[in-house]
């Protein structure tokens, strides 16, 4: 595809404006799939900040990029104007540290964390190992939301790794600070037959809160209430109370806020700032709220003069 000269001023403009931006699906707080995701955490995990493009929103830079880099797939990450690549790349070169001696960042700590693996567990383990046959070792990856997974895979002498009741257990770098602490159990009760994960580091869980104690919280000062839907959204109803927006324009100043302020999110239904909530989680923040069913449900709750739409 030839790229039009315009749409190429259009790209290279974006990258001159900004060190470090990423081509993706979706924004950072709600990547639209599951290769976004995994750019995002990696860069997250960095530490830096970078601008993204959804190309979801923009025909044009989707295809356009594409033909700009000779790269076919979405995601793509751009250093100083240079094409990094797509998402497996920048996993491994997060993971192996080469993200951060390129952007002039402190080198990652690989400390292997310390786990704690029941003797139920363990030989659970050892016997799925054993059946995989030689030469492999238990991964636990424990993603942005501090969701841990649990799979088989070949051992690898540079991977992080640590050792519990006589297993290999191996990390990649994002996982590492969030799995400090973790247990591994087995369990044959009410719960029912598996392997139970406890993250102690995890923080709290989001929860849920009706439109009408939100508007109670808010009134008494004791929660910030946040409106991520886009302006046009907020134009046809919009409540009449303080509030904060989530629209690219307020994340940073909200971001910055101490991890302990609570936060109630609110959209339309709830969806879309369900998604917002567990960014802020991932994020660090302890005391999070989804307002369930969004502005809809405030406008028969709380306040009837707020339209719905």
């Amino acid at each position: 595809m030839a790229l039009d000269p315009a749409l190429r001023s259009r790209i290279d403009a974006l990258l001159q404006s900004h060190r470090i931006v990423l081509f993706m699906k979706g924004e950072p707080r709600a990547p639209q799939c599951g290769f976004s995701a995994k750019a995002v955490g990696a860069l997250g995990m960095l530490g830096v900040d970078f601008a993204h493009v959804n190309v979801l929103a923009d025909a044009e830079i989707r295809e356009g990029i594409k033909a700009y880099g000779d790269w076919p797939t979405i995601p793509q990450l751009y250093i100083d104007s240079e094409l990094v690549g797509g998402s497996d790349i920048i996993e491994q070169m997060a993971n192996a540290g080469e993200l951060h001696t390129l952007l002039g960042l402190a080198p990652p700590d690989r400390t292997p964390p310390a786990i704690h693996i029941t003797p139920a567990a363990a030989a659970m383990l050892r016997e799925a190992i054993d059946g995989a046959g030689a030469g492999h070792a238990l991964q636990v990856d424990v993603d942005a939301a501090f969701n841990a997974r649990l799979q088989l895979a070949p051992v690898d002498p540079g991977a992080i790794a640590s050792e519990a009741e006589g297993i290999r257990v191996q990390f990649d770098l994002a996982s590492v600070p969030r799995a400090r602490g973790l247990s591994i159990d087995w369990v044959d009760d009410a719960r029912g037959r598996g392997l139970v994960i406890d993250n102690p580091g995890a923080p709290a869980k989001v929860q849920s809160l009706s439109a009408a104690e939100a508007a109670e919280r808010v009134a008494a000062q004791a929660l910030t209430l946040v409106d991520v839907r886009p302006v046009e959204e907020r134009t046809i109803a919009s409540v009449r109370m303080p509030f904060s927006i989530l629209d690219g324009t307020g994340n940073a100043e909200l971001e910055a806020l101490p991890k302990h302020t609570p936060l109630a999110f609110l959209c339309h239904h709830g969806r879309r700032s369900a998604a917002a909530a567990e960014h802020f989680r991932t994020l660090g923040f302890t005391r999070l709220y989804n307002i369930e069913g969004g502005i809809d449900a405030w406008s028969q709750q709380v306040d009837t003069g707020v339209p719905r739409y």
